[in-house]
């Protein structure tokens, strides 16, 4: 049998592998754009111009003694919200906040990203199951450049019905996965050892939902717009603003840290970094952060939830008590640092188009415990204990 016929019956059998090979070489444009973002990597193209080809990077410009690390993870559910929305094209900003926020929140820089894309179909040029998946594949282009990320290659997988959804006849399913790898320095490492009684919290505003959550988000969903929400008209607005993006933190948090100054000394010092993702305040902060080192926190001043997380608490009857560890509650992402550098991070925050405000402190209790004031229910406390 003939390669082409080869290739006829796999595209009957529901794989185009012509119109695949062509989105692949859309993709690798995409990753070839970014080759020039990160002051820090440099590319070796051996491909000979095929996007199939080897392109091996090697680091430069960093301190002496770095080592290398590797993050992987992925959109999850929230897939499923984007298209619905059909948000492909903001899809990106998930991808590279849940792989670049883990090297981020130990003090690491993220550097180089590698992505699997898994959709139903490339469709066919031009048309809109195509363009839907490039803008996604575009948008990556655009996060990668804001975040001084380079994406080093990729692998697009028509998976047909392999690729799960609520929404089983959408023709632009997707689910998005991705390892970032990035760079530590034993001399920059933010492991929370430093923490200490006073230090200040400086909460990271979120306006969505990021990529934890999502479960408990569609079924609020469904509460309130029926079992196919995604085709309630009335439900478009709250899909939309559930699907929100995420928000990027890292060029910033960074930059505080030191990564792009020229001697890589930190403008101030950050004791500990987390990001609240799955778990939120009772998981990353409380368990991971402070307990362990026999530390409390107040929390009296954080940011107001997004009106859809609000929204979605009230559909779904999620209490004060479960609402700051199913969801984030409006923060995406917290810094601890001495007070006397609390007010240079949030006008750095400004500069970066990023809502920051101090939202507590580090305290010393007899016994171990984070005290919430929450913001779903005015006046509730809410207390984790050890």
């Amino acid at each position: 049998m003939s390669e082409t016929s080869r290739t006829k019956i796999y595209s009957r059998d529901g794989v185009d592998v012509e119109e695949e090979s062509a989105f692949s070489s859309f993709a690798g444009s995409i990753c070839k754009a970014s080759y020039n973002n990160s002051p820090y990597v440099e590319i070796h193209d051996f491909s000979g111009g095929s996007f199939r080809g080897p392109r091996p990077f090697t680091l430069k410009n960093l301190p002496d003694g770095c080592f290398i690390e590797a993050s992987t993870d992925g959109i999850g559910t929230k897939g499923v919200l984007i298209d619905a929305a059909k948000s492909h094209n903001l899809a990106a900003y998930d991808i590279i906040a849940m792989t670049a926020s883990d090297i981020t929140r130990f003090g690491g820089i993220p550097l180089v990203f590698i992505n699997v894309l898994d959709l139903v179909s490339v469709g066919e040029a031009g048309d809109e199951v195509s363009e839907t998946y490039k803008s996604a594949l575009r948008g990556l282009g655009e996060v990668a450049k804001q975040s001084k990320i380079v994406v080093l290659k990729g692998e697009t997988a028509q998976m047909g019905l392999c690729v799960g959804s609520e929404i089983t006849d959408s023709p632009t399913k997707i689910n998005w996965s991705g390892t970032m790898i990035g760079a530590y320095h034993k001399d920059k490492m933010i492991t929370g050892d430093t923490l200490k009684d006073g230090q200040v919290i400086i909460a990271l505003k979120e306006n969505g939902f990021r990529c934890n959550g999502i479960s408990a988000v569609r079924k609020s969903l469904r509460v309130k717009f029926g079992n196919e929400w995604w085709a309630n008209p009335e439900a478009a607005e709250s899909i939309k603003l559930a699907a929100a993006p995420s928000v990027l933190y890292d060029a910033y948090v960074n930059t505080l840290h030191g990564w792009f100054s020229k001697d890589f000394k930190p403008e101030a010092i950050i004791h500990a970094v987390v990001h609240l993702s799955g778990g939120a305040l009772k998981e990353k902060l409380a368990k991971d952060i402070l307990f362990p080192r026999g530390l409390s926190a107040t929390l009296d001043n954080l940011w107001e939830p997004p009106q859809i997380m609000r929204q979605c608490a009230e559909w779904h009857k999620v209490t004060d008590d479960e609402f700051y560890e199913v969801w984030n509650g409006g923060q995406g992402m917290l810094l601890i640092v001495d007070e006397k550098d609390a007010q240079h991070c949030l006008s750095r925050a400004k500069e970066f188009s990023i809502q920051a405000k101090i939202a507590g402190q580090i305290t010393k209790e007899d016994t171990p415990k984070i005290s919430i004031a929450s913001q779903l229910t005015k006046g509730k406390k809410k207390v984790y204990n050890i």
